[in-house]
């Protein structure tokens, strides 16, 4: 397990007694590193979406936690926010939440000259996932895909 994992893990951990007190579930967490600073994400969500305070109030009680249990070795900005609507569909669990929303999905290299594809998800494994693209299911390997999300529709 590298480094980040293990931060993301133990941070999940310490979040989801957290979580549940203010009445929220984790979206994910994630340790990332931009420019020369370093970033710990926790993004809550619940079936009303979150507000300010919940931010807040989560966001204290985790800050407390983490400076107890004292694991992360660098400097970092903790930060406690939703997923926002246009949300990244890192894992399984983000993915069978979606199924039948349309998605963006973006390549990290062209297929048929393109490499963004908007379509409905029907469908995922360990391999790929199936999307309707105007009546037509359209498989991407996981591994060829960049970035998949909830597509914004205003």
């Amino acid at each position: 397990m590298s480094r980040r994992e293990d931060y993301e893990s133990r941070t999940e951990a310490l979040l989801q007694p957290i979580a549940e007190q203010n009445g929220v579930s984790i979206y994910d967490v994630e340790y990332v590193k931009e420019g020369a600073d370093y970033y710990l994400r926790a993004y809550i969500d619940k079936p009303e979406g979150v507000n300010i305070i919940d931010c807040e109030n989560v966001s204290r009680a985790l800050s407390d936690a983490l400076d107890k249990e004292d694991f992360i070795l660098d400097a970092y900005i903790l930060e406690v926010s939703s997923p926002g609507l246009g949300r990244t569909l890192k894992k399984d669990k983000h993915l069978a939440a979606s199924i039948g929303e349309e998605v963006e999905i973006k390549l990290f290299k062209a297929q048929d000259k393109v490499k963004e594809f908007v379509g409905v998800l029907e469908r995922f494994d360990e391999s790929s996932i199936i999307i309707n693209i105007e009546g037509t299911s359209r498989s991407f390997n996981r591994s060829d895909i960049a970035l998949v999300r909830l597509t914004l529709d205003f």
